[in-house]
């Protein structure tokens, strides 16, 4: 190799230690917001058959569950509801005595340190399955708002910390934005799935939380995955309606539009691992197919490379686990 000159990049490679302290990526506890199904009844601790290790949880059972998370140092949640009664209208999403109002009440007097977040959505809760309310076979979009601010102030009455608006109608944020500050929540953020693709990874999550459509899909509201310019239309409408982060969903097959966003706004971005990209890695794991803990960690990574400030993730509990173990 006389008189060949090249750079040596790998004497930054060489031990363990000299990896770590070049590392320019890393994962905390902190960015980790951990996902739970909530549902009616007692001593119910129902098994996803597609999410293998997510389960639906009665109020009674997911103060262990929560005291769990918290005791692995996560340090945000965020509720999802599974209602006992379903209507056109989705009027269980904004009882003040519906499942996600009660389950908030009861994990913040436990937890009171403990980051609560409201998924804000009415398809758990209509008997169709949509986000908003269906005339004539048509989701109409600016009715279907006044019943979303109803369900944000609802949530924000029960102790919510923050309202995660996932419906995808237009002018969401703003409305919602409206409705709190005047019921007197102007301290409460808004958390808005901003860029929400119409995705086929959702499968598993529409058996977890019972909120598959009866007909139909959501391609008129949620956004088309071929689209980039799109997602920094919706983005920016909602920053400019007030919201205080913006959630790119899912992540794994976005990891562009996490860049995008991020570099584009200066709220901070959350990636959403969804349940299909969870569902996979448990498949391939379970087969022996895969490394679980390497192929995780690996994603985390690439997500917070791509420029997610927080992730919200099924492996929450595993990857605080793994980050113990690392330590």
């Amino acid at each position: 190799m006389d008189g060949v000159t090249f750079r040596r990049h790998r004497r930054l490679r060489t031990t363990p230690t000299m990896r770590a302290i070049v590392r320019e990526t890393y994962v905390l506890k902190e960015d980790l917001i951990y996902p739970l199904f909530v549902l009616e009844g007692e001593n119910i601790k129902n098994s996803v058959s597609s999410m293998p290790g997510v389960y639906q949880w009665s109020l009674d059972l997911v103060t262990e569950e929560v005291r769990d998370a918290v005791s692995k140092g996560i340090k945000t949640i965020i509720l999802f509801g599974i209602p006992d009664h379903k209507d056109s209208v989705g009027s269980c999403a904004y009882d003040a005595k519906g499942i996600v109002q009660r389950a908030i009440q009861k994990i913040k007097a436990d937890f009171p340190d403990l980051t609560v977040i409201a998924d804000t959505c009415l398809c758990q809760f209509t008997d169709h399955g949509h986000c908003g309310v269906i005339k004539d076979g048509n989701i109409l979009n600016d009715e279907s708002l006044e019943l979303l601010v109803k369900t944000a102030v609802s949530q924000a009455e029960a102790g919510a910390d923050i309202i995660a608006p996932s419906n995808m109608m237009d002018g969401f944020v703003a409305a919602i934005r409206q409705g709190l500050d005047v019921a007197g929540f102007h301290h409460v953020p808004v958390m808005s799935y901003a860029v929400k693709y119409a995705s086929a990874f959702y499968g598993p999550f529409r058996d977890a939380a019972h909120s598959s459509p009866a007909s139909g899909d959501r391609k008129t509201y949620q956004m088309d995955p071929a689209n980039r310019r799109e997602a920094f239309r919706e983005a920016q409408s909602d920053v400019d309606e007030g919201a205080d982060f913006l959630i790119v969903k899912p992540a794994l097959a976005y990891l562009d539009i996490v860049r995008d966003i991020k570099e584009r706004q200066q709220v901070p971005v959350v990636a959403y691992n969804v349940s299909g990209e969870y569902a996979m890695i448990k498949a391939a794991a379970q087969n022996g197919w895969i490394d679980e803990k390497a192929v995780v960690m690996e994603k985390m990574t690439s997500m917070k490379r791509a420029g997610a400030d927080l992730i919200l993730t099924y492996f929450a509990k595993d990857v605080a686990n793994w980050l113990d173990e690392r330590e």
